[in-house]
């Protein structure tokens, strides 16, 4: 039950991603969030570690561009 939220959150993560860097609204980044979870799950625990770690790694890349951005 865990892995099911915790794979929707990645899942909404990763298409949001993918629509920011298009700088679109549409179903491309939705459909690849579903996909990518999919893809992930089928990896089992390890495949969600490895999304998280990668969706944390965005985050912080984000937050510590927006950081610098600020201070300067």
């Amino acid at each position: 039950m865990e892995a099911d939220l915790v794979g929707k959150i990645l899942g909404a993560l990763i298409g949001a991603e993918v629509e920011r860097k298009r700088q679109e609204s549409g179903l491309k980044g939705a459909v690849l969030g579903m996909a990518a979870v999919g893809l992930l799950k089928r990896l089992g625990p390890v495949g969600l570690a490895v999304g998280g770690a990668y969706a944390a790694k965005k985050i912080y890349d984000r937050r510590k561009g927006a950081a610098s951005a600020a201070t300067a």
